[in-house]
């Protein structure tokens, strides 16, 4: 019996050690819960003690490269509120006072509470409301706010713009999505950030780094003051200023001299590789997408046929036309196929494809400098004939056609340069693959010969073109193409500083030049000529699909110790002569003389007023 009782008693009390282990794993696991996965609890804590205000830096700001302020930052205001603490108020006379409807007013709320749009929502930690006031509309509000419990204002900056130029170079701000915040921790939703342009490729640069103030709360919520005077409070960093190689000037005119078509103008100085220049066209006023009506100009700006916000400088992609015959010259010369003794026959066309493509009168048979002057068709079509059609180097003709591209991309065509702006285009430089997909693994020189002229399926972008100029300008060497020149407080990278040379010979490109110059002095485009500077191009026109051909014109200038290179694009412009050498003439004019003549005035006015737009937006 006693024996019985004794285990009674110490089996009971096995029972009540593992129920007060098992409350006490309870209790733990509950304060674990609480403390460190449910965050909702630690906010709702933290909330009734302190306020914790984001302090938002001034974005770092941007100027051309003659030191003229382009971009700058103005306060802006932000309502933020925190749902636990809103009490009953009069809805309508709050979106009253900030301008909304009462529509408007539920479904921000709601999308501020869906966890779908914004993953980090609790109701206990400050949400954005409305970005963006005007002083007015802050004004107005911070009278009546004591009536809105909950909601307070966020100090923030936006930008101002200087001039109305360069939209496209300069970029746009806008709210984050879900995928910039789960790629970078910087960011809560509500947050800005660059979009496009130099706004989005430097953002890491210009955003500078947030602050935080945190405010101590008494026991009816209202603010009494900073937590210990300040101590954990971080002031934030602003962000660090750019300096563009953009010249606003340039930029300006050049916009203002593509008023009313479609196109572009890149300028670049071959010895640094900074961009001068960069129009877009058509553009936009940058001022129209910062506050509170930015959507709505968005998406007008995207409804509009012609395309404002798609960059043609370097997202613009098209079939070169005879510019393209100073790459294929060089191709040439490097693979030994022509010298400068090399004569080919010209009859108005390329007599054996029956005569096209078409080219006009001029001497003949000519040698490569003559025929880059007068830009001979029928020339780099022998050319082309003889370097795919040869068996000694390589004996296919997929061998030698991929010989032809990689002596392209050499030159920087059908590869992305590397530029410091988003979104840029490899356009293309065709292989023997695209031809035996195309032709069933069966064709020959014949199928391919408009390569010879820049047609076909060779595509580029304007900013290639320039670098083209500015490569041949340089006779072999090229750097990377950028349109900042500097940042605050940092060394260059090096990226923009190293040389890239091609494995084309440096005595080919001076055999190109003399023939470039030759264009000027009296080839197809004597219209670019200057009488205080030796300026050396090469025209094209180029086939489309629809409407008129493209005019298109690249050069630079001086020939030697060259200080710029230009490419022209004009979307249906016709000859290369008629459109674009004289843009380029202007321009160039515009770059050493820093104003029109007089008696160019003329011609500023003529081009600028001049309209050339696809038929079906006319």
């Amino acid at each position: 019996m006693t024996t019985n009782i004794k285990y009674a008693l110490e089996r009971r009390r096995y029972v009540l050690m593992g129920a007060v282990i098992a409350i006490a794993f309870v209790f733990i696991a509950r304060l674990f819960f609480l403390q460190v996965i449910d965050h909702e609890y630690k906010a709702w804590a933290d909330s009734n003690a302190f306020l914790k205000k984001t302090l938002y830096p001034s974005r770092g700001m941007i100027y051309d490269r003659n030191d003229k302020l382009l971009v700058y930052n103005q306060p802006a205001y932000d309502v933020m509120l925190i749902m636990s603490e809103i009490q009953a108020f009069d809805t309508l006379d709050f979106c009253r006072t900030v301008g909304i409807a009462r529509q408007q007013f539920d479904q921000r709320i709601a999308e501020i509470k869906d966890r779908r749009l914004n993953p980090g929502y609790s109701a206990y930690v400050p949400q954005r409301f409305m970005n963006q006031l005007s002083a007015q509309d802050y004004g107005i509000l911070q009278e009546k706010l004591y009536k809105f419990p909950g909601f307070y204002i966020q100090n923030r900056t936006i930008r101002e713009y200087e001039y109305p130029n360069a939209a496209l170079v300069l970029g746009n701000i806008g709210q984050v999505n879900k995928q910039d915040i789960a790629d970078d921790s910087y960011y809560v939703q509500g947050d800005d950030s660059g979009r496009s342009g130099v706004e989005h490729s430097y953002e890491s640069v210009l955003r500078g780094q947030k602050g935080v103030e945190i405010l101590l709360r008494d026991a009816r919520g209202r603010i009494q003051g900073k937590y210990e005077n300040g101590k954990y409070d971080l002031a934030p960093v602003s962000g660090k200023n750019l300096t563009l190689a953009l010249d606003i000037e340039l930029q300006s005119f050049g916009e203002q001299l593509m008023s009313n078509k479609v196109g572009s103008i890149v300028m670049i100085e071959p010895a640094t590789g900074e961009i001068l220049c960069l129009v877009s066209a058509p553009t936009y006023d940058p001022s129209i997408l910062v506050g509170r009506q930015r959507g709505r100009n968005h998406a007008m700006l995207e409804a509009d046929p012609l395309k404002p916000l798609f960059d043609r400088s370097v997202m613009g992609t098209y079939p070169p036309g005879s510019t393209f015959k100073a790459a294929m010259g060089l191709t040439l010369l490097s693979e030994g196929v022509i010298t400068t003794e090399t004569h080919y026959s010209c009859a108005g066309g390329y007599p054996p494809g029956g005569g096209k493509p078409k080219c006009h009168g001029h001497a003949s048979p000519l040698s490569i400098i003559p025929a880059l002057a007068t830009s001979c068709n029928s020339f780099f079509c022998w050319g082309l004939r003889e370097m795919l059609d040869n068996r000694r180097r390589y004996p296919t003709v997929q061998e030698r056609l991929d010989r032809w591209r990689d002596l392209m991309r050499d030159m920087g065509f059908g590869r992305k340069l590397g530029l410091d702006l988003p979104n840029e285009k490899s356009g293309q430089i065709p292989n023997s693959r695209m031809y035996d997909r195309m032709h069933k693994g069966r064709w020959a020189s014949s199928s391919v010969i408009s390569l010879a002229i820049g047609q076909g399926e060779v595509l580029t972008t304007p900013v290639q073109l320039c670098n083209l100029a500015a490569t041949i300008a340089n006779r072999g060497f090229f750097y990377t193409p950028h349109i900042v020149q500097s940042i605050e407080g940092e060394a260059p990278d090096s990226a923009y500083v190293a040389r890239n040379y091609t494995s084309i010979n440096r005595d080919y490109y001076d055999i190109v030049s003399q023939g470039m110059r030759g264009a000027v002095t009296g080839g197809t485009c004597r219209g670019v000529a200057l009488p205080y500077v030796d300026v050396c191009g090469k025209t094209g026109t180029a086939q489309t699909p629809f409407g008129k051909d493209n005019s298109i014109f690249i050069g630079f200038a001086p020939e030697k110790d060259t200080q710029v290179a230009i490419a022209v694009v004009v979307e249906h412009g016709g000859f290369g002569a008629t459109v674009a050498v004289p843009i380029a003439r202007l321009m160039l004019e515009k770059y050493f003389k820093g104003e029109i003549a007089p008696e160019h005035k003329y011609h500023e006015q003529y081009y600028t007023n001049l309209v050339i737009l696809p038929r079906n937006v006319i």
